[in-house]
């Protein structure tokens, strides 16, 4: 017989929604935390994420191809040898596979994807990590890299570090807390960091917030969380006033089912 643990006192039975959400318990919902870091934002505006340029928008669904910058990282190898894709298909339905990874050799998704959400290394050799960046994307690959990148792991991470998420169909997303922090060498320079929804659909961005640091950090506690739609996205990116600065990310998001009945 199976004892229930509970984190609450047991006169009133009562325990936070937000714990209750992060146990199970409650139907339909779902607690959904996204982090990302970019250690060289520049002068162009950047994903916060460990690649430069952008999150590529608007994107049909496509079968990806999956590659290490690495030998190393390979089915015998001492680093990654398989890694997990959590993503949205066509119809933006929540769909993911394991791969095998071979090294900087493309290996393609048996799944097509509009969207990656998550990306984590499943088993490793004897490194424990990956060793090179494990890039999934589209197109020629050269040396691992892909043509156009849609999400990456960097070099001993184990999991992706990218700020950004879009909403499965059939749901709708709130954006309860968001994070921002910068760091630079120089004192007199700064970091501006956005945090922006994007329909799919029409492809327009719209800024959530933004916020201007230098060598610091701003936490958004929104009281009335900012609700995503189905099929939108949330992202954060980052442009400094000079070269050679680093910016992270967070998202805290309550995932709700639209129709409780499915």
């Amino acid at each position: 017989m199976v004892t229930t643990a509970y984190s609450i006192t047991q006169s009133g039975r009562y325990e936070p929604f937000n714990l209750q959400v992060a146990r199970g318990q409650i139907t339909n919902h779902r607690a959904i935390s996204v982090f990302g870091y970019n250690g060289d934002v520049d002068t162009t505006e950047e994903s916060v994420w460990p690649a430069d340029g952008k999150i590529p928008h608007g994107q049909s669904a496509s079968i990806l191809k999956v590659s290490s910058s690495s030998a190393s990282d390979a089915s015998g190898g001492v680093g990654a040898r398989t890694v997990l894709i959590e993503g949205l298909d066509a119809n933006f339905n929540e769909v993911s596979e394991t791969v095998i990874l071979n090294g900087q050799t493309a290996v393609n998704t048996t799944l097509s994807y509009v969207a990656i959400n998550n990306l984590l290394v499943m088993s490793v050799g004897t490194s424990d990590h990956n060793v090179g960046d494990i890039n999934v994307g589209t197109g020629d690959v050269t040396a691992g890299v892909p043509a156009v990148l849609f999400d990456l792991i960097a070099a001993t991470y184990n999991q992706r570090t990218t700020g950004h998420y879009t909403v499965p169909a059939g749901y709708t997303a709130y954006l309860e807390v968001g994070i921002f922090s910068a760091g630079q060498a120089s004192g007199s320079t700064s970091v501006t960091g956005k945090i922006l929804v994007t329909d799919n659909v029409s492809d327009i961005q719209r800024v959530g917030s933004i916020v201007t640091l230098n060598n610091g950090s701003v936490q958004f506690n929104f009281s009335y969380p900012i609700l995503i739609p189905e099929k939108s996205c949330i992202g954060a990116t980052a442009v400094g006033t000079a070269n050679n600065n680093s910016a992270s990310s967070y998202f805290n998001i309550l995932l709700i089912k639209n129709d409780a009945s499915t």
